[in-house]
């Protein structure tokens, strides 16, 4: 009869060990564990130290970190356990690069690859604590799977991430058996409260579409002051809504009240085009409209082996934006005057669109700024973003949080959706999802069959 082997007793503190992936994902990662201990491998720090220089925010992050590991060492020695949250009782360690005795993935897999150097510095930290969970925490999918063929416990950063993505906030109900005398005070633009409408609770800026039989009336409640108002149908631009939904982002964008407009939906709702319009529908009202969208992948290496300047090199990133432009100076085809105003309008850099990277540091006072594809940013982009408006400043994300381009984020985890869970109450705030394609069929088809 075979003998039973006695069960390793675990302690309730985990060790979890941070790759660089999330580290570049948000710089406060170390904080996020609560009472349990987070250590780093040497070879994350060498990584970091490549990552310290830039303008992108990943170099903005790496380097906060490297600030934060600094302060909270002081005088400790770093190969050692140090005090990472006196109260919580959270330590900190940087691991050596040492090779575990039992499984080795750079024999399993390939020597001097970052990825398994990596893995053995968390596997040789588990043969060293037998009684304690090590859990190797990576944005890398496959390092995760890497990890726990090899008996290693691992997880995704959770930090930041939507739990429910399928249930993300829309910004729009639509409300059966509705009082026709409602419809009839709405649609002769008279504001009611919305409690005489008996809508469903909504504690933020939300878009009602309100029907009786055939009767369907679009509708918006103003959470500041609890009213209803009708939304019509607003041509700007000459550019008009094509459905509800475009008529309720075009209510929100153009609304001086609210000052961050999302704007979520597939290939081809219209998104970038309808922010555009009415930026330049509200051109007078603003000292600059910025266009702007996140180059994937973002790094200044990666563009610098493109031909030419600045402008040349980062013109392939904006293409959809100009070609959106493009689009609305055509709707004016027999109006020369209206082209001109236009042409001139990006000339005098009115009209100004540029990466990203370029607003790091700047004030923006006045402005109309559209962020394109912000579905390829992080949470913690967002929140620079959004902190870098002065006053009289509207900013509007445009974005498809199933289409990102990013390698560590994912519909739930990226930028785009965090703002949308944690704004939604906000008074300032307004967001429409976008479903019906209006590019085209054969773009429809794409979106709905493939």
């Amino acid at each position: 009869m075979a003998r039973k082997e006695n069960k390793v007793q675990t302690t309730d503190k985990k060790i979890f060990v941070l790759d660089t992936s999330v580290i570049l994902y948000d710089h406060n990662a170390a904080y996020s564990f609560q009472e349990h201990d987070v250590a780093i491998p040497a070879l994350v720090l060498e990584e970091l130290d490549n990552f310290k220089s830039g303008n992108d925010t990943r170099n903005f992050e790496a380097r906060n970190f490297i600030r934060i590991i600094d302060q909270a060492s002081k005088n400790h020695l770093l190969n050692k356990w140090v005090s990472l949250n006196k109260r919580s009782g959270a330590k900190f360690k940087v691991l050596l690069n040492e090779k575990p005795q039992k499984n080795n993935a750079e024999l399993l897999f390939s020597q001097d690859k970052f990825d398994n150097r990596i893995l053995n510095t968390a596997l040789a930290l588990k043969e060293e604590h037998p009684k304690r969970k090590v859990i190797l925490v990576s944005k890398d999918i496959c390092l995760r799977l890497k990890a726990k063929a090899l008996d290693l416990h691992a997880e995704d950063y959770e930090t930041g991430k939507i739990k429910n993505v399928e249930e993300l906030y829309s910004g729009k109900t639509e409300v059966k058996n509705i009082d026709p005398h409602i419809l009839d005070h709405l649609k002769a633009d008279t504001i009611i409260y919305a409690a005489q409408a008996k809508l469903p609770y909504s504690s933020g800026n939300h878009f009602y579409i309100l029907k009786n039989k055939r009767r369907e009336l679009n509708t918006f409640y103003n959470a500041t002051n609890n009213t209803l108002r009708w939304v019509s149908y607003k041509e700007i631009f000459k550019i008009a809504p094509r459905n509800a939904e475009q008529s309720f982002a075009i209510d929100a964008l153009l609304n001086p009240e609210i000052k961050l407009v999302t704007i979520q939906g597939n290939a081809g709702t219209g998104k970038t085009l309808l922010a555009l319009a009415s930026a330049l529908e509200l051109r007078r009202e603003y000292r600059q409209i910025y266009i702007t969208r996140p180059i994937v992948p973002l790094s200044n290496k990666d563009i610098g082996f493109l031909p030419g300047d600045v402008k040349s090199k980062v013109d392939p990133y904006m293409a959809p934006i100009w070609d959106n432009l493009k689009f609305i100076r055509e709707q004016f085809s027999k109006d020369e005057k209206m082209q001109s105003k236009i042409d001139e309008l990006v000339n005098t850099e009115k009209i100004e669109i540029a990466p990203l990277a370029f607003i790091r540091g700047r004030t923006l006072t006045k402005i109309f700024f559209i962020i394109d594809e912000a579905q390829n940013l992080t949470p913690h982009e967002i929140k620079t973003i959004i902190s870098r408006a002065g006053e009289h400043t509207k900013i509007v994300f445009t974005g498809d949080i199933y289409q990102i381009d990013t390698p560590y984020l994912d519909s739930e985890s990226n930028g785009l959706s965090y703002l949308i869970e944690n704004a939604k109450n906000h008074p300032l705030y307004a967001h429409i999802t976008l479903q019906k394609g209006e590019r085209s069929e054969l773009a429809n088809l794409a979106n709905e069959l493939l």
